[in-house]
C-alpha cells in the first residue's frame, strides 16, 4: 500500500498551506530547485517558475484555474541535458502526460526530476481566467474551490471551464512520483500527499508529516468527476465527428483558420525543430495563387489550411494528450481541441495506446508488430 500523509490546512487558506508543503519540500527534499506556477506582477498572470530560494515560494499557486501555456514543453527544455541538480516540478495531469510522452520522444529526461502531480477540477480559458481572477489572483483561487465545496459549480459569468477541461478523462496524474490530493476532502480543513514511487515515498519520509488513509469519499468524488466528464466527452465526439464528416463541412469547420500556428506553437507535444509549413514547401509563386483562382473562379485565402490541421492530425493524433492549448492559443476560435481529442481518441484506440499513460508504452509506428491491424494486412493471428 503506497504512503499517504495529511497536509493541514490553516484558516481554511489551501493555498497557504501548500505554499508551506512546498517551501518544505525544497528545504528538505534533497533538490536544487521546484517548478510551479506561481502569480507574477503582472495582472491575473500565472506562468510557470522554477524557484531555488524557498522565501520566493511566496507567490505560488498550483490550483490557479488557469494554465497558460502546458508546461510539459518547459520541463521538456530543463531536462534534455542534464541540470546540474535534481528539480520537483508540480505539473497538472495532462501536463504530466505531455512530459512523460516527451520523454518517450526523447525530448526530455525523468532522470533529474521529481513530479508532482495534483488532483485537477479544471481551469478557465485564458481570456476567461482573466475576468475570473480580476485584480487579486490568489483571492479568486480561494474563490473557485469555496464555490464547489459550496455546490455551486464553476460557471462564472457567461462562462466555465474550458471545453478541454469539462471533457478531461484523466483527472488524477496517475504516474506522478507523488500526489497531492483534492478530491473527497475537505479542502478548508486538510489535503493528502500520496507517494507513487519510491522517490516520492522517500520525501514523505523526510518530511515526517503524519499519516493517514485515503478515504471512500475520495474514491466516489474521483469517481462522479470522471463519469460527468466522460459524458461530456462522448457528447463532443459525437458532435464533432458529425460536423466534420465529410470534407465540406470539415472545410466549414476549419473557415475562420487564418495558418498562424499558435495552435502548433502551443502544443506540448508538437516537437519538430522544423515545421514544413514554415519553410519553402508551401511559400507559392505568385502565379500559383492565380492558377489556382482560375480554376473555380475564387479562392479562399490563405490557403492549405484544411491541409495544415489534417497534416498535423495525422503526425499529432497518436501523441494528443488532450489539453487544449491549441484552442486556448486560437485568435479566432476555431474548435481545434474539439477535432484533435476526437480523431486522437479512434486513433490511440485503434493501436490500443494512451498517450502518457506510461513510459513504458512504446509509442504507435515506432515497433513493428507482426499481428497488428491484420484484418487490414490479411494476416494470420
Amino acid at each position: 500500500m503506497s504512503k499517504v500523509v495529511k497536509i493541514e490546512v490553516k484558516d481554511q487558506d489551501p493555498i497557504a498551506s501548500l505554499r508551506t508543503f512546498f517551501k518544505t519540500v525544497l528545504q528538505t527534499g534533497d533538490l536544487a530547485g521546484l517548478l510551479a506556477a506561481q502569480h507574477l506582477p503582472m495582472r491575473s498572470a500565472v506562468m510557470p517558475t522554477l524557484v531555488t530560494d524557498p522565501e520566493k515560494l511566496d507567490g505560488i499557486d498550483p490550483l490557479a484555474p488557469v494554465f497558460p501555456i502546458n508546461a510539459a514543453k518547459v520541463v521538456s527544455k530543463l531536462t534534455r541535458k542534464p541540470i546540474g541538480g535534481r528539480i520537483a516540478v508540480v505539473l497538472r495531469p495532462c501536463e504530466m502526460r505531455a512530459f512523460i510522452e516527451l520523454v518517450k520522444l526523447k525530448q526530455g529526461s525523468t532522470e533529474e526530476v521529481l513530479l508532482i502531480g495534483m488532483d485537477c477540477l479544471g481551469a478557465y480559458g485564458n481570456v476567461n481566467y482573466a475576468r475570473f481572477a480580476g485584480a487579486n489572483g490568489a483571492e479568486s483561487t480561494l474563490r473557485f474551490y469555496q464555490n464547489i465545496l459550496q455546490g455551486k459549480g464553476t460557471t462564472f459569468e457567461d462562462f466555465d471551464l474550458s471545453p478541454a477541461c469539462k471533457a478531461c478523462d484523466h483527472p488524477i496524474p496517475e504516474n506522478a512520483d507523488l500526489i497531492i490530493g483534492l478530491l473527497g476532502l475537505d479542502m478548508n480543513r486538510s489535503l493528502s500527499a500520496e507517494a507513487r514511487s519510491p522517490a516520492g515515498e522517500a520525501l514523505l519520509e523526510r518530511l515526517g508529516l503524519p499519516e493517514t488513509q485515503q478515504s471512500e469519499d475520495r474514491s466516489n468524488a474521483i469517481a462522479k468527476l470522471l463519469a460527468e466528464r466522460l459524458a461530456y466527452r462522448d457528447e463532443m465526439f459525437v458532435e464533432t465527428t458529425e460536423a466534420t464528416n465529410d470534407l465540406n463541412k470539415l472545410m466549414s469547420y476549419l473557415s475562420a483558420c487564418v495558418n498562424c500556428y499558435n495552435c502548433r506553437v502551443a502544443c506540448p507535444v508538437c516537437y519538430c525543430k522544423e515545421c514544413v509549413f514554415v519553410t519553402d514547401v508551401f511559400d507559392h509563386e505568385p502565379s500559383q495563387y492565380l492558377r489556382w483562382a482560375r480554376r473555380k473562379g475564387i479562392l479562399k485565402m490563405p490557403t492549405d489550411t484544411v491541409f495544415y490541421h489534417l497534416t498535423r492530425l495525422a503526425h499529432m493524433s497518436t501523441a494528443c494528450i488532450g489539453c487544449g492549448q491549441c484552442s486556448n492559443a486560437c485568435p479566432n476560435n476555431v474548435p481545434v481541441m474539439e477535432l484533435f481529442r476526437t480523431i486522437a481518441h479512434h486513433t490511440q484506440r485503434a493501436f490500443d495506446y494512451q498517450a502518457g499513460r506510461s513510459l513504458d508504452d512504446e509509442p504507435p509506428l515506432s515497433v513493428f508488430r507482426e499481428k497488428e491491424f491484420s484484418e487490414v494486412t490479411g494476416g494470420k493471428d
